[in-house]
C-alpha cells in the first residue's frame, strides 16, 4: 500500500504559524522528558520546504450581476 502524502499551500504567515506551534510543542515535550527527534524533523522540513509560485485566481464572490 503506498504511503500517503499531503501537500499544504501556506503563506508566511500561515508558515510562521505552524512553526511556532511545533516549536511550543518541542519545548513541551523537552520539559517532560520525552524524546523531539520527530518534531525536530518536522520543524526542519517546514523550514526548509521548497517554495512554488502559484497564480491565485481574483474572487468574485463580492461581484455584482
Amino acid at each position: 500500500m503506498k504511503e500517503e502524502r499531503y501537500h499544504l499551500a501556506l503563506d508566511k504567515y500561515d508558515k510562521n504559524i505552524v512553526l511556532n506551534a511545533l516549536n511550543t510543542l518541542r519545548t513541551q515535550q523537552i520539559q517532560e522528558e520525552r524524546p523531539t527527534e520527530p518534531v525536530d524533523e518536522l520543524i526542519s522540513r517546514v523550514a526548509f520546504a521548497p517554495t512554488k509560485k502559484v497564480k491565485v485566481a481574483p474572487c468574485k464572490c463580492h461581484e455584482e450581476r
